[in-house]
């Protein structure tokens, strides 16, 4: 059966997703959704508001709001002022967050290693490149 590159990658970010979750879960972590794991890995040290974080997400303010929301109450994440805007508020890691971010930044190091030593670090390096080349905007196809 041959299936689309992007059934492929969205398969090869499930197999990171559960990796993660499962080394996570096995470390006493608090348990956190896909959609919170994509908001920490988009998230600037100093804080990011609710819209940006939906924008660099690709998802609605709402999914991003919830997401977030979730983490708060789960100690992970804070809202504070924006020091540029007296309307916004940004959201950024707690003392709690970071930790948990630390320890799945190195959960995620040791499965690229893993992945290298499953199909040759040479084409997870190939992998890597292509994934970081620029695509430029998607074509308008017709």
């Amino acid at each position: 059966m041959h299936r689309s590159l992007p059934q492929l990658l969205g398969e090869g970010r499930r197999w990171f997703d559960d990796g993660l979750s499962a080394a996570m879960e096995a470390a006493g972590a608090t348990p956190v959704s896909p959609a919170q794991v994509q908001l920490f890995s988009v998230l600037d040290p100093e804080g990011t508001t609710v819209s940006e974080l939906a924008r660099r997400m690709g998802v609605t303010r709402q999914t991003a709001h919830q997401a977030a929301h979730g983490l708060i109450a789960a100690g992970l994440l804070e809202q504070l002022p924006d020091p540029g805007s007296a309307r916004r508020r940004l959201v950024r890691r707690t003392g709690e967050g970071e930790r948990a971010h630390r320890q799945a930044v190195s959960v995620l190091a040791e499965l690229e290693g893993r992945l290298a030593s499953r199909i040759g670090g040479e084409a997870v390096a190939a992998l890597r490149a292509a994934l970081e080349a620029g695509w430029g905007e998607p074509p308008v196809l017709g």
